[in-house]
């Protein structure tokens, strides 16, 4: 079905340029009978200065426009060594007064009927004329053929302190976002190549636009959908009826992806001294982007992304917390990803929240995995107190809470998960939920082995009066006279005792992985904890406790090599109690046991 509708648009394509090209060329090809499979190329080798062209973009809607293209010569390995960039001034009305646009790359540039390649670098941001690197065709459809792929070095600056070339900026458009939002996580995105704006443009999987994808047309990659959206957007340099390469230049230069790939309307280009750029409506969902490399990005028609489900529902306390529940879906690309879950997830708390009113959040949840073979692994499960801290707002916290747990999951070195979904459910507070440990005392000082001893923890509520919470423990039978330390703390300390350091020598496997952090201790509970007089050795699988001399010796080896943790006391868990707030701090007391 795919190649028989891209058959009419390709028919489309050929009569729209064939009106278009007209007067432009000196010598104007019939491109009725001209499809991209028999598109002409002009060679690199063919180049010179003093060439003139016509290169295609859209500045407003969906029909391209032409600009005039003077070449001014060749800049051999440029982008790399056997990667060359032809270098070129444009000119046009439209051209001269926007410059070179952020969403521009991509925009083919033909001589005399015959493809060049690609607008795709610009020089540093206050260039007085619009002036313009151009990948080769030759070295984008490398990407398109799968063949010796292009290495890295197209970000690489001219000189250290001098003007830049680089690759025009990819708009990246946040829809449902705030500018706040955009702002605390923008360098993020900054740093692949992209330009964060919030509100600019957005996206409509179900708005219909008839016209084809042509060189020239503007096309977006999908990083999120839903109630909340993030698009990118750049220019198709060559189409043909199953595939299309565009940007000249790559988003990420990850290699192997799988995004969305979409339609795109320019409402208007923006021009501008410091970062011109195309203010776009991302549209219908036509295949997905496969390969993003140096020298272009390449997506194949009728293909679907597989894309992270993901549900925030938010039960809401108060007038200045509305309850709602927000479903989008993540691209799933190690490097995007990441970056594109915590903005998402933090804007989906944020919104929550009165700027002036103190927040806390009850957060439980799980995230769905499975391997790569299939099979479903134990949910991840999510169950944390996050409020305001004196580094970050409560939704801060929460989503690098979040984000920490998914990366350690998402980024496993040893095997590549898949993510079936992410939900979460939120219980928001206006008030600050957090309390430290003030103080503790023992009931007794002495004890017998088999007697049960009460710990009286007092703990200090932000801008509230003190509170008493009392544990206890009973001393097992056999424990030897002498001084015993007890421990009453919060869950990070808890789980520095019991749990394995990260180690990447000997990196967790992704079941080891997801158990780990399902073991570790809540932070809205207060625990006690006897230290025995014992070794512990803490491995991946768990922690022993009590370890005979004899096993220690035997697993001396495994603490060389960094994959086990032997310590002198060993920490066993006796009682804790749940508590209304996120807990802090720690205190030891000493028990002589007689």
């Amino acid at each position: 079905m795919w190649e028989t509708v891209y058959s009419l648009d390709v028919t489309i394509f050929s009569k729209f340029h064939l009106l278009v090209l007209a007067g432009v060329f000196a010598v104007v090809p019939s491109l009725c009978a001209q499809t991209p499979a028999h598109l002409k190329i002009f060679p690199l080798s063919e180049v010179h200065r003093g060439l003139k062209g016509t290169a295609f973009t859209v500045f407003e809607g969906v029909e391209p426009e032409s600009m005039e293209v003077e070449i001014l010569g060749v800049l051999k390995d440029n982008l790399g060594p056997g990667q060359d960039m032809i270098l070129a001034r444009l000119h046009g009305a439209k051209a001269e007064f926007t410059g070179v646009v952020a969403g521009m790359s991509g925009s083919p540039v033909y001589i005399d009927g015959r493809l060049l390649g690609a607008l795709s670098y610009r020089i540093g941001q206050f260039s007085k004329e619009p002036i313009a690197g151009i990948t080769p065709i030759e070295q984008m459809f490398e990407v398109r053929d799968a063949g010796a792929l292009p290495g890295a070095g197209s970000k690489a600056p001219i000189t250290a302190n001098g003007p830049q070339l680089q690759p025009m900026e990819t708009p990246l458009v946040f829809t449902g976002f705030t500018q706040e939002a955009v702002d605390r996580f923008g360098d993020r995105f900054r740093a692949l190549g992209m330009v964060p704006v919030a509100g600019l443009g957005g996206l409509d999987p179900e708005a219909k636009q008839p016209e084809p994808l042509v060189p020239g047309s503007a096309v977006s990659a999908v990083l999120v959908r839903g109630d909340i959206a993030m698009t990118g957007t750049c220019t198709v340099t060559y189409v043909d009826a199953t595939q299309l390469l565009a940007c000249g230049h790559p988003i990420t230069q990850y290699g192997a992806v799988s995004i969305p790939m979409t339609k795109a309307n320019v409402v208007a280009t923006l021009p501008s001294p410091l970062n011109a750029f195309k203010i776009v409506n991302a549209t219908e969902t036509v295949g997905a982007f496969t390969q993003d490399r140096a020298s272009a990005i390449y997506g194949r028609f009728g293909l679907a992304a597989h894309m992270i489900p993901v549900t925030v529902e938010i039960a809401g306390a108060g007038p200045a917390i509305r309850a709602r529940t927000i479903h989008f879906e993540v691209l799933d690309n190690r490097q995007l990803t990441p970056n594109a879950m915590l903005v998402s997830v933090y804007q989906s708390l944020q919104g929550t929240n009165n700027s002036a009113s103190e927040i806390s959040y009850r957060l439980t949840g799980e995230m769905r995995v499975s391997t790569a073979k299939g099979e479903a692994l134990p949910p991840l499960q999510l169950d944390a107190e996050m409020a305001q801290n004196d580094f970050n707002p409560a939704a801060i916290n929460a989503a690098l809470y979040v984000g920490e747990r998914f990366d350690k999951v998402y980024q496993n070195s040893v095997e590549q998960p898949v993510i079936m979904g992410l939900r979460l459910h939120v219980e928001a507070v206006p008030t600050r939920r957090t309390a430290v440990i003030e103080t503790a005392r023992l009931s007794a000082p002495e004890a017998r082995p088999g007697d049960t001893v009460e710990v009286e923890t007092t703990l200090r509520p932000y801008q509230s009066a003190s509170r008493l919470v009392r544990l206890q423990v009973r001393i097992p039978a056999g424990t030897a006279p002498g001084p015993v330390r007890l421990m009453v703390s919060d869950g990070a300390t808890l789980d520095r005792l019991l749990l394995p350091a990260a180690s990447a020598q000997h990196p967790l496997a992704l079941a080891d992985t997801i158990a780990q952090i399902n073991r570790s201790h809540a932070n809205d509970r207060l625990y006690l904890t006897m230290l025995e007089h014992a070794p512990q050795a803490v491995l991946t699988g768990g922690t022993l406790s009590a370890v005979p001399l004899s096993m220690a010796n035997v697993l001396e080896p495994l603490k060389e090599g960094q994959e086990m943790r032997l310590t002198g006391e060993s920490a066993v868990e006796s009682s804790s109690i749940e508590v209304p707030e996120a807990i802090t701090g720690s205190k030891v007391l000493t028990l002589i046991v007689r």
